[in-house]
C-alpha cells in the first residue's frame, strides 16, 4: 500500500503548529495507515523568481514579511535576548527531530514535487492557517502539485481570515474544487468553501482535539516545569491590556506570572511584568506549562485547546481586532462548538475564577471528537469523486 503523503507544517518553530502536527501523525497511524511527511523546498532559479515576482505586490505577504524583519530587527538590539531567541528555535528544531521521524526526501524545487506525487496514494493537507491568502502561490499546501486522479483530502485547514480578498477568490475556488474531501477548523472557513464551490463541508475539530486527554498524557508524560504556583500568560499579540490584565489577577491571588516571551512580536512589556520568563521551553514544556498552572492567559488557539484538554480556568483574548480579516474566527468557533463563550476576555479578568463544568465540556468535546474521527476515516477510505 502506498503511503499518504502529509502536507504540514512541520518546520515552523511554534507551540501549536508542532503540537497539532504531532496529532496528525498520530491519528492517521491509528487509524492504520502509513504516512509520511512531504518536505519541499523551493528551487531559487530563475524560473522561480520570475514567477514570483507578482508575489512582491500582494500586500498579505508582504505585512507578513515586514513583520518578521521587524521582529528580527529589534531583538537584534539586545544581544542577550538575541542569543535566547536563537537558543529557542534549536530547541524547536529538536523537538521535530525527535517526533517527526516518518519523512521524505526532500523535493528540491515545484518539478521535482510534481515528480513525487506519484509515489502517494493519498495526499492530506492538515491544520493549521495553511490556507492564509498570502500563501496562495506557493502551490504545496492548496495540492497544485497533485495529479487529478489522486485522493486530496483537507483536514481542519484553515483559511485564517473570514473572507478571501476578491482579486484571489478565483484561483482559491479552483484548487478547492479538486479536492475530493474538503473540511475547514472554523465556520468562517465552511463559509468560504461554500461560497467558493457551493459545497457544504463539515467543521472538524483541530488535530489536538483529536486525541483524548489520556493520549496526550501518553505522549508528553507530565512533568512540573516551575515549581511554586503560578498564572500561565501565553500572549503571541502585542496587545497592553491583556499584560495589565494579568497582573490585576496576580494582585488579587499573589501568584507569580510565567511567560514565553517574545515569540510572534516584540514586546517589552513581556520582560517586565512577568516574575520568570522562558525561553528554553519545548513543545512538550509548553503543554506541561499548561498542566502545572492554577490559571492560563492567553490569546492563542492552542493555548485554549490544551487548557480544556487539561481541565485548566482560564481566559482567551482577542489577539486580532476585529474586521473582515479577523483571524480570532478559529477561537470563536472552539469556544461556541464548547459552549465556552463565557471564557472569553470581556474586561473583567477575575471572571477566571469561575468554576468550569468540564463534565458538560468534555461530553461536547468528546462528541464532537468522534464526528471529526468519522470524517477522517470516510475521507481516507471513501470515494475519491468530487460531487
Amino acid at each position: 500500500m502506498k503511503k499518504i503523503g502529509l502536507c504540514v507544517c512541520q518546520e515552523t518553530r511554534n507551540y501549536g503548529s508542532q503540537l497539532q502536527v504531532l496529532a496528525t501523525e498520530v491519528a492517521v497511524e491509528k487509524l492504520g495507515y502509513e504516512y509520511e511527511i512531504i518536505r519541499y523546498k523551493k528551487k531559487y532559479d530563475l524560473r522561480f523568481i520570475i514567477k514570483s515576482l507578482p508575489r512582491l505586490f500582494d500586500p498579505l505577504l508582504m505585512k507578513g514579511k515586514i513583520s518578521a524583519y521587524i521582529l528580527n530587527k529589534k531583538i537584534k538590539k539586545y544581544p542577550e535576548l538575541y542569543e535566547k531567541c536563537k537558543e529557542r528555535n534549536k530547541i524547536f528544531d529538536r523537538f521535530a527531530e525527535r517526533y517527526f521521524t516518518k519523512l521524505s526526501p526532500i523535493f528540491y524545487g515545484y518539478d521535482a514535487l510534481k515528480d513525487a506525487a506519484k509515489d502517494y496514494e493519498t495526499f492530506l493537507v492538515g491544520s493549521d492557517q495553511l490556507w492564509l491568502p498570502s500563501g496562495l502561490a506557493t502551490g504545496f499546501y492548496n495540492l497544485q502539485f497533485v495529479p487529478e486522479d489522486k485522493r486530496k483530502i483537507a483536514y481542519a485547514t484553515s483559511f485564517g481570515v473570514s473572507k478571501i480578498p476578491m482579486y484571489q477568490r478565483k484561483k482559491t475556488a479552483k484548487f478547492l474544487k479538486r479536492f475530493h474531501y474538503l473540511s475547514s477548523r472554523e465556520k468562517s472557513g465552511t463559509n468560504i468553501i461554500k461560497q467558493l464551490t457551493e459545497r457544504d463541508v463539515p467543521v472538524v475539530v483541530d488535530p489536538t482535539l483529536l486525541l483524548t486527554p489520556e493520549d496526550w498524557r501518553e505522549i508528553i508524560p507530565f512533568r512540573r516545569i516551575v515549581e511554586e504556583k503560578y498564572i500561565f500568560c501565553y500572549f503571541l499579540g502585542n496587545n497592553y491590556e491583556h499584560r495589565k490584565a494579568a497582573k490585576e489577577l496576580q494582585r488579587m491571588t499573589n501568584l507569580k506570572i510565567v511567560t514565553l516571551p517574545l515569540l510572534d512580536n516584540f514586546v517589552q512589556e513581556d520582560l517586565k511584568f512577568a516574575d520568570i520568563c522562558l525561553f528554553d521551553a519545548a513543545s512538550d514544556d509548553f503543554v506541561n506549562l499548561i498542566r502545572g498552572a492554577e490559571y492560563v492567559l492567553t490569546d492563542s488557539f492552542h493555548g485554549s485547546v490544551f487548557s480544556i484538554l487539561n481541565e485548566k480556568l482560564f481566559c482567551t483574548f482577542d489577539r486580532f481586532n476585529d474586521g473582515t480579516g479577523s483571524r480570532n474566527s478559529r477561537i470563536d468557533s472552539l469556544c461556541q462548538q464548547l459552549n465556552l463563550e463565557s471564557r472569553r476576555y470581556d474586561g473583567d479578568i477575575f471572571r477566571v475564577k469561575t468554576q468550569i463544568d468540564y463534565d458538560k465540556v468534555n461530553q461536547l468535546r468528546e462528541e464532537r471528537r468522534q464526528e471529526s474521527l468519522q470524517y477522517l476515516k470516510t475521507a481516507l477510505q471513501g470515494e475519491i469523486t468530487i460531487e
